[in-house]
Order: structure tokens, then C-alpha cells, then sequence
């Protein structure tokens, strides 16, 4: 109103101005010193309007704006509101502001309705704010997209990976290794499929070298009981007592190789029947040896009982298979220890375990061989082989029975040059 008013004092009327459109355009402008720069859209639009019209028809794309600047809603009427610039469709839309000289209305500045950012600077910042805020959300947008690519590939190139290695896994292929390259969860997966794959890979060889012991062991006893029955048919040998103590003696090696055959099955699987009570173990262990004493007398052995528990210790356990335990490992001394040897029996209390030790002497075992003792189907190559009737599997059914006992079974060389195998089983 300001900028009107001087030009109305420099030339006493509006005459001169409604003829000259783009001084008109020229004190919008000026009059608000925020304004830099006229948008040139409208501009271009107000030369192909007629000299009065204003302001010029807005261009459909600048209608979606947020905003209409000031000079673009003003509207110039004389003092009986009569239009100098503006549309006459439009006035009733107008807010008039009286403009006075010489306390005397000479005019109307009229304003349409519009949005509440009138500076330019107000403008140029929403514009920019919007152009940042788009060029913003592009380059949010490209960099999920990279960093969604790049797990893509880091996460899912292990996956596949590890997919790929599950099925050959499911197929056999137990020798199937996936390479380590973090520290992460996917770096430990790996690692923990690696474990199982090779537990998987140990234990289809411990299955196939099973079957080819098994096999073994009992071809072994079948040939000679059918050589001997061949001979007997074909007369070669004749029909007598001792052939027939022959063949018995074959069959019932047959017999205990199957009978401990069918043991170790039903304890590795844990299907032996375990009826556990509460019992003093020392006094089954009396038993059996006494039961076993002539057996170690035919061979001269020595037996010497250190009991260092004053009272009697019960433990929670099956007293059969207890049993079973001790007359194995006794009759391992008794078969595989030399002629005037000797067995010594130690029974102590080992902070909460009850150790029952069983040494022996002359033939011991190599100590890089004490470990494998308790593998199945395992028998040294010198003394305790073969020739003794065993199998290989006793000390296994021994271990398994102990376990079962939540005990431990271990072995260790003897201070009499032997063997000492070592029980330690929980105190109730």
C-alpha cells in the first residue's frame, strides 16, 4: 500500500500506471523487498492477457502448489471500486484495503483468499525444503536398496550355501564341509554343521566297521564249525567223543560272540532293563568273586582285597547288571593274567563316587593303547587276544553299563606291570 501510495503522489492519479502493465507488475514486486526475483511463468502469461487483466490466469501446474505469492493475489481499484487491474469475476472474492492520500481514500488494494506463506523467502525455502526432502528420500531409497542388495549377497549366498550342504547331508554325503568366513551366527551355524557332519561322518564308519567286524567275528567261528562238519561227513575225521567236544566247543564260541553281540545292541541303545535299588555294591562284588575264586585258582593268581570304607556305602543301581559288570571285568584278570600273577582289588570313597580299582599284573597293555580297550571289537595283537575266547566286547557292555549308572569306566597301566581298569559310580 505504501509503494501505491508514493506512486499516486508522484503522479496525482492511476491513469498513467493502468496503461503500463509492467510498472503495475514492477511495485508488486518492489513493494515487498523479499521478493527477489518475478516468476517468469506469470509473467509470460500476463503479456498474452489484455492490459487490465490481473492476476493472469494460473498455469494448471502451479495451482498444485502450496502456496500463491502476494503480488500474484493483489487487485487495484479506484475509489469507487471500479477495476484499474484485476478480473471482475473475482471481486467478490477480495478483501479491499483502502489506500489513503491526503486523508482522502484515492483507492483499493483488493487481495484474493490465499495460502499462508506470502514471502518469497517463505517460498523459496518451502521449494527448496521440498526439493531436499525429495532428493532426500531418492537417496534413502537408492541406499536401501544397495544395502538390501548387499544382504542379500552376504546373507544369503551362506544360506544357500548352507541349504545346499543340508541336503547332500540328507543324502549321505556325510563328508560335506561349509567354509567359515565370520564370527557371526551364520559363521556358528557353520561351525555346528561342520560338527554334526563330521559326528554323522564318525559315525557311519564306526556303523560300517561295525558290520565288517561283525561280519568278521562270525565268519571266523562258521568256517572252522564247517570244516569240521565237512570232514565228519566225508569221513575224513571219524564220529568220535572228543569231534563232537570239538564241535561243542565251536558252537558255544558262537553263542557268547552272538550273546554279546545281542547285549551290546540292547545297552547301546539303552533298551537293557535296569531294575535299580538301593544296595551296598561292595557286598555284590564278595559275591562274584567268590563265585569266579576257583577260576583264578586254576591259574595260580594272587587276589589281594584293600577295602579303605569302615562303613558300608549304598549307591542307587541294578544289582544284576552290577553284577554283570564285575564278573566281566573279573574274568578279563582271570583269562588274560599270566600263571602266578596277581589281582588287586582297592575300594575307596572318592568325594562324592564310590572307585572300586581292578590292577593286575603281567601281560599289561601298551599305554598309546589303553584308550582304544574300550572300543568294540578291539583286542590287542600279543597276550589278550583271540586265543582267551573273547570277543573284544566286553569291556564296551562295561562301559555302557556304568554310564547307565551316571559312572565312569576308565583304564590306566598297572603298578604290577598290568592293566588297571578303574569304576567310579555316584553314592546315593
Amino acid at each position: 500500500i505504501e509503494g501505491l501510495t508514493d506512486y499516486y503522489s508522484n503522479n496525482q492519479s492511476w491513469s498513467s500506471l493502468s496503461r503500463d502493465k509492467q510498472k503495475w507488475i514492477e511495485l508488486l514486486w518492489q513493494s515487498n523487498p523479499q521478493n527477489h526475483n518475478q516468476p517468469s511463468p506469470w509473467i509470460a502469461q500476463a503479456n498474452k492477457e489484455p492490459n487490465n487483466l490481473w492476476p493472469p490466469a494460473i498455469p494448471e501446474q502451479e495451482t498444485k502448489k502450496i502456496f500463491t505469492p502476494l503480488g500474484l493475489r493483489a487487485m487495484l481499484l479506484n475509489a469507487d471500486k471500479t477495476l484499474i487491474f484485476g478480473r471482475n469475476e473475482a471481486i467478490r472474492q477480495l478483501s479491499l484495503y483502502p489506500i489513503h492520500y491526503k486523508e482522502k481514500i484515492i483507492g483499493f488494494l483488493g487481495l484474493l483468499p490465499g495460502k499462508i506463506y506470502n514471502q518469497a523467502s517463505d517460498i523459496e525455502f518451502i521449494e527448496r525444503q521440498s526439493k531436499s526432502f525429495i532428493w532426500i528420500a531418492l537417496i534413502m531409497i537408492l541406499l536401501s536398496a544397495s544395502l538390501a542388495l548387499f544382504l542379500t549377497y552376504t546373507l544369503g549366498r551362506p544360506i544357500k550355501r548352507i541349504i545346499t550342504a543340508v541336503k547332500e547331508l540328507a543324502v549321505g554325503h556325510y563328508e560335506i564341509r561349509l567354509p567359515v568366513e565370520s564370527k557371526d551366527e551364520l559363521g556358528q551355524l557353520a561351525r555346528d554343521f561342520n560338527d554334526m557332519a563330521a559326528a554323522l561322518e564318525q559315525a557311519e564308519q564306526s556303523r560300517r566297521r561295525w558290520v565288517a567286524d561283525i561280519s568278521h567275528e562270525l565268519r571266523t567261528p562258521l568256517a572252522v564249525l564247517r570244516g569240521e562238519l565237512e570232514a565228519l561227513q566225508d569221513g575224513i575225521r571219524p564220529l568220535t567223543p572228543s569231534a563232537i567236544d570239538s564241535l561243542f566247543v565251536d558252537v558255544m564260541r558262537l553263542h557268547r560272540l552272538t550273546e554279546d553281540l545281542y547285549q551290546l545292541s540292547l545297552s547301546d541303545k539303552g533298551a537293557l532293563s535296569y531294575r535299580k535299588e538301593h544296595l551296598d555294591p561292595v557286598e555284590i562284588l564278595k559275591d562274584d568273586l567268590a563265585s569266579l575264586k576257583l577260576k583264578f585258582q586254576d591259574k595260580n593268581i594272587q587276589i589281594t582285597w584293600v577295602n579303605d570304607i569302615s562303613n558300608p556305602i549304598y549307591i542307587y543301581a541294578d544289582p544284576d547288571r552290577l553284577s554283570q559288570l564285575y564278573r566281566n571285568l573279573l574274568n578279563n584278570s582271570a583269562s588274560y593274567t599270566d600263571n602266578n600273577g596277581q589281582l588287586i582289588i582297592t575300594i575307596f570313597q572318592k568325594t562324592t563316587n564310590l572307585t572300586i580299582n581292578f590292577s593286575d599284573s603281567e601281560p599289561g597293555v601298551p599305554e598309546h593303547e589303553v584308550s582304544k580297550l574300550f572300543d568294540r571289537f578291539y583286542r590287542l595283537e600279543s597276550s589278550r587276544n583271540r586265543h582267551y575266547g573273547g570277543a573284544g566286547l566286553g569291556l564296551a557292555i562295561c562301559r555302557n553299563i556304568v554310564e547307565a549308572h551316571n559312572g565312569s569306566l576308565h583304564a590306566y597301566p598297572s603298578p604290577l606291570k598290568g592293566l588297571t581298569v578303574c569304576i567310579e559310580l555316584p553314592i546315593n
